[in-house]
């Protein structure tokens, strides 16, 4: 599909006036995002989004409006992983509620300009090489099995991260935080702060999940375009759903079920599109919204077993 730089410099700039207000006047000071803040945000993000969705259908048709809507429901899907790793750093690192929007906004512009080159290089990729969907699909696959069959969850070692081992190499850190402060000045020497470590483990496990999520948009559309608008629509939205389900989204213990069916599935069908047998995008997106519906009813009737020590209690 040709797309005029018209599209590109007007989706531009969207993107650069809303995080301008962002950062810059709704969030010009640092505070405490709740819930009812960040469910406002998750409002106007997914509105945007699916206000552009209109535009390309306008302008595109319908089937590139479909990609579109199918690709950001799988990336925005996806993306709910990294709120289990945003949790857990933030956790360790002990991090105030207050600083957390910070680092989330540096840390999720940092994950557009990363996934910007992974989608451009893997479009090309893919028009150049066809026989490449082989190991994408293969690699989905794999990792929606794995991510099926997984019984723990993936611990984040700050210790064991090799962006921060390189970094401390170059750069002293403190002891610890000094407020919003990624980098503080002492002795008329620089030195990071813990805050900025945060920051490069988040940049370092987005790209992790980069490697997964591209991957299965591209098995929706090769369109430059629209896989690069929609990843970073989701990708913007993230930070208002972090905020507004951080605090809940252990209820949802059959998610990871579905996040897990949908790799598996959107591999099936990149493996599937190289011997020419291609699913409509219409019966795609609504595998994939079913899966997902479907993981989150299953989470709130399904009643979690007692365990051993908690039926013996009840017992004594």
């Amino acid at each position: 599909m040709e797309v005029s730089p018209i599209f590109w410099v007007i989706f531009s700039i969207i993107i650069v006036v809303m995080l301008a207000l962002d950062l810059g006047v709704f969030n010009k000071k640092s505070h405490e995002i709740k819930v009812k803040e960040a469910l406002a945000w998750v409002g106007v993000w997914i509105s945007l989004a699916m206000i552009f969705n209109l535009i390309v259908l306008k302008q595109f048709g319908k089937t590139k409006a479909l990609e579109f809507l199918t690709a950001y429901v799988i990336e925005y899907s996806l993306s709910i992983d990294n709120i289990f790793v945003f949790i857990m750093v933030f956790s360790f690192f002990a991090v105030k509620k207050e600083y957390q929007h910070k680092v989330l906004f540096w840390g999720i512009l940092g994950a557009v300009v990363m996934r910007a080159i992974f989608i451009f290089a893997g479009v090309a990729l893919i028009n150049r090489f066809h026989w490449i969907v082989i190991i994408f699909g293969a690699f989905l696959v794999f990792t929606g099995l794995k991510m099926l069959f997984q019984r723990e969850e993936a611990k984040v070692d700050p210790e064991k991260n090799g962006l921060v081992r390189l970094f401390r190499k170059f750069l002293p850190v403190t002891d610890h935080l000094h407020n919003d402060s990624f980098f503080i000045r002492k002795d008329k020497k620089t030195y990071a702060t813990p805050l900025f470590i945060v920051l490069l483990i988040i940049e370092s496990t987005d790209l992790i999940f980069a490697v997964d999520s591209i991957p299965a948009v591209l098995a929706i559309s090769k369109d430059t375009f629209i896989v690069f608008t929609s990843n970073i629509f989701a990708i913007l939205g993230l930070r208002s759903l972090y905020f507004a389900v951080s605090g809940i989204m252990g209820l949802f213990r059959f998610l990871k079920i579905g996040l897990a069916l949908v790799l598996t599935f959107v591999g099936l069908k990149m493996l599937a599109s190289f011997f020419h047998f291609e699913i409509p995008v219409t019966l795609s997106l609504s595998i994939i919204v079913s899966i997902l519906l479907l993981s989150i009813l299953a989470s709130v009737i399904i009643k979690k077993d007692d365990s051993p020590s908690d039926m013996l209690m009840q017992d004594n």
